[in-house]
């Protein structure tokens, strides 16, 4: 990696402002987890993903001002949230300037500054942290990030997450002591502006996994320290006490490598495979009846090394996890679904009856394995129709389940451009364009995957998981697959949202149209439709409220509700407003409820009520809102959001 010297810090100016110990504490806490990803970016990669997550939170950490007031230079424009907060600015600019240090090398004759050795705090004993392992996008741009110097990395950093425009990152780089910040402005210019990414949880040192260290080398290191203390203790029995040996051992089990059900869960020999055909004679039509594919499944070095990451990461192992899904080692002999070549890797698909596990490694070396976990856990049929194999180049290829008859492609954002066949070969698909690979704020289409076999057929969508979710439409509780005419014009305009959902161990999506209202201004009606996501774990849900008026291609986001039980099978209502300008210039707020809503009533910035589900009322340019309604139940709920 090439280096950059970093020059004295430059002296404050007389008018610059004063930062006080108490205002740069409350800014820290505040701003922290902002502040350590900057820390991680700017941090060299080759320090490794466990010590720079350490070194990143000890760098933010030590960024308080030591004495009760210090000097920070003037302060650029801050995103929201952080404007004109010179406490925000002061602990950044330290956070950059330790940062940057800690990228020089050492040299010989030179006393090394405390940021570039190991932190002294925090410290992890035992164990190996880092960030969850992102998308291919994310990886590719760690990979442009880490071949830049820190300087380049830093201002690539301060446009991206920091979103300075180039004369202050220009002033920002120069306190932190950078010497020639227009080359590291050019630098950074070489790599792409995929600024979005950098919010992603690949660059997250606040939201981290953990691994043990090398237990084999640790148990080594503690087995001779136990026998050099034990041997002291003998020692001294032997000169003080009568010749008796030690008590028999306690209940404890073998030690790991001798106890047989970790034996066999890791022991090729031992896997589970179902037959081809179980699947149509079994009660249950889930992952547990997929057959073993693939022409590597009776590959034994190849299964051997895919158990063997599975139980114990090295550090090299790309490791990603959805939320909620436990990352451990295997309960027991697993079931293999399948073992084969695909594109340049070698991949393995395990089933453990909670996760679906992938690993891969190259054609050629174990260089850069990856191992995958999704829970999976009371998967349906349709649920548990499909796997990602692979994503290369923007496609992904799905290994199907045995019932499926048949695989095509279609774009949700076209309803009526029919589908296009996939060719299926042993369960594979041929590749189809992943929406997951769509860069953040782009949406011209969206592909799904729609799979047919002798119960319907139904779509799945690619959110960068394993399990694709499933997309289905209807009031909640009676819900049915996304796959007639209706459906695809029901789901065409909200489509693109999906992609705020990524990563987030999504299981089902539902689309339902609760309402429809007729605009104030004449111009036709405005349909009013509720998406849920369910996830996999059982919390985490998101409801939004869409909002779209006639001729609009894409939906508006009136509303949204976490962890909320709105619009679900335990609360078939939801009630959401917008405020809406028509094209005679004037404001309204819009309100709808499900048809059981007896009354809806305006309060706040609006004032306004109604018999029934819809509300229409005169409002101001900014007004704000709260909504109640009555069902007919006389239950009373709230706006959503």
């Amino acid at each position: 990696m090439q280096s950059q010297d970093v020059a004295p810090r430059p002296a404050p100016a007389s008018d610059d402002p004063v930062v006080d110990v108490e205002r740069a504490e409350a800014a820290l806490v505040e701003h922290y987890p902002r502040l350590v990803r900057l820390a991680y970016l700017v941090l060299p990669p080759s320090l490794g993903r466990n010590r720079r997550v350490v070194t990143a939170h000890s760098l933010t950490q030590r960024a308080l001002p030591r004495g009760r007031a210090a000097a920070t230079p003037a302060i650029p424009a801050q995103s929201t949230g952080r404007d004109g907060d010179p406490g925000y600015a002061f602990l950044r600019l330290q956070v950059l300037r330790t940062a940057l240090e800690a990228g020089l090398p050492l040299r010989r004759l030179a006393w090394p500054k405390r940021s570039q050795l190991p932190p002294l705090l925090p410290q992890v004993w035992g164990l190996r942290l880092f960030p969850r392992s992102g998308g291919a996008d994310e990886l590719a741009l760690d990979q442009q990030l880490s071949a830049l110097s820190g300087p380049a990395r830093a201002a690539y950093v301060l446009r991206g997450l920091e979103k300075l425009k180039d004369r202050d990152v220009r002033d920002v780089l120069t306190a932190a002591g950078v010497e020639d910040v227009d080359d590291a402005l050019d630098e950074a210019e070489a790599v792409a502006e995929q600024y979005a990414l950098l919010d992603s949880p690949e660059f997250d040192p606040c939201s981290l996994q953990a691994r043990p260290t090398d237990l084999m080398r640790r148990r080594q290191h503690t087995k001779a320290a136990l026998a050099a203390g034990a041997a002291l203790l003998v020692c001294g029995a032997l000169l003080g006490l009568p010749g008796e040996g030690w008590g028999p051992d306690s209940a404890a089990a073998p030690s790991y490598a001798q106890n047989p059900a970790a034996e066999a869960a890791l022991d090729p020999a031992q896997l589970t495979r179902v037959p081809a055909l179980a699947w149509q004679s079994s009660a249950r039509t889930d992952f547990s009846v997929w057959p073993a594919r693939g022409d590597l499944a009776d590959d034994s070095a190849l299964l051997r090394r895919a158990l063997a990451v599975w139980a114990r990461p090295g550090e090299t192992v790309a490791v990603s996890a959805t939320p909620g899904t436990p990352s451990g080692g295997p309960p027991g002999a697993p079931q293999l679904l399948y073992a084969g070549t695909v594109d340049n890797a070698h991949v393995v698909i395990l089933y453990d009856g909670l996760r679906i596990v992938r690993y891969a490694e190259p054609k050629e070396g174990t260089a850069g394995a990856a191992l995958d976990f999704s829970r999976v856990d009371g998967a349906t049929r349709a649920e548990a129709s499909a796997v990602v194999l692979s994503r290369a180049d923007g496609n992904v290829r799905y290994l199907v389940a045995p019932w499926v008859k048949r695989a095509a492609e279609r774009d949700l954002l076209k309803p009526r451009g029919g589908a296009m066949d996939l060719t299926l070969t042993d369960g594979i698909t041929s590749p189809l364009a992943s929406a997951a690979a769509q860069q953040a704020g782009t949406c011209t289409s969206w592909n799904v995957l729609q799979l047919t076999d002798s119960t319907g057929t139904r779509l799945l969508t690619d959110l960068a998981e394993l399990v694709p979710a499933r997309l289905t439409t209807g009031r909640p509780g009676s819900v049915k697959d996304a796959s007639g005419a209706a459906a695809l014009r029901t789901w065409a305009p909200y489509s693109c949202w999906l992609g705020q959902m990524r990563s987030a161990g999504v299981r089902t999506v539902n689309a339902w149209a609760f309402a429809r209202q007729a605009l104030p201004d004449g111009t036709g009606s405005a349909d009013w439709v509720c998406t849920r996501t369910e996830t996999w774990r059982g919390g985490g849900e998101r409801v939004l409220a869409q909002f779209r008026t006639p001729g609009a291609t894409q939906a508006a986001v009136a509303a949204k509700g976490e962890n909320v039980s709105a619009c679900g099978a335990r609360d078939p209502h939801v009630l959401a407003g917008v405020l809406w300008k028509a094209n005679t210039g004037g404001w309204y707020l819009l309100a709808a409820g499900t048809r059981d809503t007896e009354s809806i009533r305006a309060t706040g910035g609006v004032h306004g009520s109604t018999e029934g589900s819809l509300l229409t009322v005169r409002a101001k340019q900014g007004a704000q809102a709260e909504l109640k309604g009555t069902l007919e139940s006389g239950r009373t709920i709230s706006g959503l959001g």
